[in-house]
């Protein structure tokens, strides 16, 4: 009678784990059908992300990039405008000022990109990320979280609307280099339902330094 208790337990655990991994698949399924039909509207848009970047408390630099979509679909940035709140040195202290303020500058556009791998994702990133996940839902909402999503030791929380499948808001910890990196990731939707990230707020201790991206001026592309 215990065997055969035993081997019930362990067909009803069996299915249980199946249902699940069932349940993460179809609802990574389902984000990214939404997420893609959000994104072919989001297409017709061009957008500007200001960033101020703050080290040691004080903003140190702002810049603009500018984004759209190129033919073949593919997410284009570019920055057009780059202000320094540092007054340069004269001589050879303002050359070595200059070198490290480059340094500053690709430092920040790689600590976006960072960002900007977790903002945007893949169908087959979303079934990896869902494989290895953690779920919940409370309230209508969504939320997953894994591990080793795109290096080893990152971290990944998703929060998804459950009506629409849409994402909410993304937080993450990884590493640029060997430099730890915090980011959060926030979506809201315009009145006509499109989603589209708000803003990306990043913080690397390492450096002292933090991001303040904000996604703004929103138009329409002229066909």
């Amino acid at each position: 009678m215990k065997n055969i208790l035993a081997a019930s337990l362990c067909i009803l655990v069996s299915i249980s784990v199946t249902l699940a991994q069932v349940d993460k698949e179809q609802l990574a399924l389902s984000i990214s059908k939404a997420d893609d039909a959000n994104t072919e509207k989001l297409k017709a848009y061009i957008w500007k992300r200001k960033s101020d970047v703050s080290i040691d408390g004080q903003v140190k630099l702002t810049t603009i990039t500018e984004f759209s979509y190129d033919d073949q679909g593919k997410l284009q940035a570019n920055v057009v405008d780059a202000q320094s709140s540092v007054k340069q040195k004269p001589g050879l202290r303002g050359k070595m000022q200059e070198n490290a303020a480059e340094d500053k500058m690709d430092y920040v556009s790689k600590s976006l990109d960072l960002a900007l791998s977790y903002t945007f994702m893949s169908k087959g990133q979303l079934l990896d990320f869902f494989e290895k996940a953690t779920v919940t839902e409370k309230e209508g909402v969504y939320e997953a979280t894994a591990e080793n999503v795109n290096i080893q030791g990152d971290k990944l929380t998703i929060w998804v609307d459950k009506k629409t499948n849409l994402y909410i808001k993304k937080t993450f910890s990884s590493l640029l280099g060997k430099d730890p990196v915090n980011g959060e990731i926030n979506f809201e939707k315009f009145s006509s339902g499109i989603n589209h990230g708000t803003t990306t707020l990043l913080n690397m201790p390492a450096q002292k330094m933090k991001i303040d991206a904000k996604n703004q001026d929103y138009s329409q592309r002229v066909k």
